[in-house]
């Protein structure tokens, strides 16, 4: 098979492709012997029309079209092999020829990679921040667990104060009128927590128990109800009982309750390394975030409209697995963002845009490095992913197989390997 390449405008490349008249032979003859299964010509059977008869009852084009299918894909899988070149996009396929006893030609105009100019990418004099766990951030979390902790208990308390559990019934009124949505029994409202309309639990401090108060709010103005959304309304109150949060004692018995340490000192220890790895993660991801913005700003990549709706795609489809995990249809959340998938895309376009560069440029690094992801790496990473769900290797590699996900395996790895050489040389 002979190639030749040709590079357009617009990172496009064109490809003249001759393939040798044996391969054309053998796929016309596949080809006839797929039609001629469903042609049925007087003087014989169904199916065992003679290809000589065959082509002179309905013309030699009777079996290009088949053979064209067969014969494009693995041909221009080859030839894109021969050129070096990697397609972005589908192609589209021109001037096919093919005749019995001669080669056949076509032409496949394609988009490819762009080519990255890289600038500077090691050396760039930006520092990682050192971190660093206070005791108020120990504290802080540990506090966090003994709220969770913390249990109502009755109070003999007679007027209610900030911080108390408010057992109440209330009804709102509109224009005097009950509205929907604005009443409940034996509800329990932490007074200042903030969790219902302004002003609400602010009339509530320093009512006694038994008493009837009038609450007089008004609705903020984006309130998710149009109907109440800025209007003025009144609560006829019942405070009915008072609890108080009970704390449970910070003390080792606590820490064998709500967790697996033996005392408080082990959970702190164990709080404290929990929140340094949460920051040096956070850390990493900012470092890396501010290397590749400055490698970015080095280079040169021209990033076509094919690349960044391929790099939505990916978003979309990471954002719709998330949320369903999360039990919420993608479809549900873009109407509560007041949003269809195209207005999602056209607002996440600009960052779609950057990270299409960012992997471009990635990519070209380890080009230039010679960072490769091994089969071992990949193994060790298809083992490391199987025992988390505790699955057979052989099994998890079939559905990557199966699935085209090998690389993507692939390529992240490669994209690890060259972040670990960036934060290496940087």
């Amino acid at each position: 098979m002979e190639v030749s390449k040709e590079e357009l405008k617009g990172n496009k490349v064109a490809l003249d492709v001759e393939v040798e008249e044996e391969r054309v032979d053998e796929v016309l003859n596949q080809a006839y012997k797929k039609v001629v299964k469903d042609v049925s010509i007087p003087g014989f059977r169904k199916g065992k029309v003679p290809r000589k008869i065959l082509e002179k009852r309905f013309g030699e084009e009777v079996l290009h079209r088949d053979a064209f299918d067969l014969l494009i894909p693995r041909a221009y899988s080859e030839a894109v092999k021969a050129a070096r070149i990697e397609p972005v996009d589908q192609p589209e396929i021109d001037d096919f020829y093919i005749a019995a006893g001669e080669p056949a030609t076509f032409r496949a105009v394609v988009e490819v990679k762009p080519e990255v100019e890289l600038g500077q990418y090691t050396d760039l004099g930006i520092e990682k921040e050192e971190v660093e766990v206070t005791e108020e951030e120990v504290e802080g979390r540990l506090e966090k667990q003994v709220e969770q902790h913390s249990q109502l208990v009755n109070s003999d308390k007679e007027v209610a104060e900030t911080g108390d559990h408010a057992i109440i019934d209330f009804t709102g009124y509109l224009n005097g009128e009950e509205f929907e949505g604005g009443s409940a029994e034996e509800y329990t409202l932490e007074l200042g927590s903030g969790n219902f309309i302004p002003g609400f639990e602010d009339q509530l401090i320093g009512a006694k128990v038994g008493e009837d108060v009038e609450v007089d709010v008004t609705f903020p103005e984006d309130y998710q109800s149009e109907d109440l959304a800025g209007q003025d309304v009144i609560f006829k109150v019942e405070i009915k009982e008072i609890k108080e949060k009970q704390k449970p004692e910070l003390n080792d018995d606590f820490a064998k309750e709500v967790s697996e340490y033996e005392t408080l000192a082990e959970l702190k220890e164990s709080i404290k390394e929990e929140i340094r790895e949460q920051k040096e993660k956070t850390n990493k991801n900012k470092f890396e975030e501010e290397l590749l913005n400055k490698i970015a700003e080095n280079s040169e990549v021209d990033i076509s409209d094919t690349l960044v709706d391929q790099e939505l795609d990916q978003m979309y489809q990471n954002m719709e697995h998330t949320l369903s995990h999360q039990g919420m249809k993608i479809e549900d959340y873009l109407n509560y963002m007041g949003l269809d998938e195209a207005g999602w895309r056209e607002e996440n376009k600009e960052d779609a845009t950057k990270r299409a560069k960012q992997m471009l440029i990635l990519d070209a690094i380890a080009e230039a490095e010679g960072i490769e992801a091994p089969e071992e790496e990949v193994d060790a990473k298809i083992a490391e992913i199987a025992e988390q769900h505790e699955q057979d290797v052989e099994q998890v590699k079939a559905i990557f197989k199966m699935q085209g996900q090998l690389d993507s395996l692939i390529e992240s790895i490669k994209n690890e390997k060259t972040f670990d050489f960036l934060v290496e040389n940087n």
